[in-house]
């Protein structure tokens, strides 16, 4: 009886086994262009926010989770205006890549910087609201930011 079972359940191990070498790695794994709406999107807006803000978000965000991240900004405009400066004006990334774009007009945004003397895992962030040109790195099609790479004054 054992032996039966065993001989009924064994095609079917096989056959989850072949469909798992069919799934491709990147399944449950965060995409870049996800992981940039989670660490630097928040349209929520940009007017009342507090001194601790950049302490829950950075929280809420996981990017405290094992280390404090010492940097991170989030931009406080619509997704789709964000998305739009991946056409707009192209200009070099920090690492030399030829992938970065400046948005035109000045976006609301937020920084946050990881006080002196902050250790994991009490994280604690100085939060700048800001109004800056944003720089981010876009990939793929669609063709969509990836990475934030600078925010810029306006030049005069």
């Amino acid at each position: 009886m054992a032996l039966e079972k065993s001989l009924v359940l064994f095609p079917l191990l096989v056959l989850v086994l072949l469909v798992l070498e069919w799934v491709p790695p990147t399944l449950g794994k965060e995409s870049a262009a996800n992981k940039f709406q989670r660490q630097h999107m928040d349209s929520s807006g940009s007017s009342g926010i507090s001194p601790t803000y950049c302490n829950e978000m950075m929280r809420r965000r996981n990017m405290t989770k094992g280390h404090c991240k010492p940097v991170n900004t989030f931009v406080h405009e619509s997704l789709v205006d964000v998305q739009a400066v991946c056409t707009q004006e192209n200009v070099s990334c920090k690492n030399g890549q030829t992938n970065c774009y400046q948005s035109r007009s000045n976006m609301h945004i937020t920084d946050c910087r990881l006080t002196r003397g902050s250790k994991y895992p009490n994280c604690a962030y100085k939060t700048s609201q800001k109004e800056r040109h944003i720089i981010v790195a876009c990939e793929g099609n669609p063709y969509v930011p990836v990475h934030f790479d600078a925010s810029v004054e306006e030049s005069t």
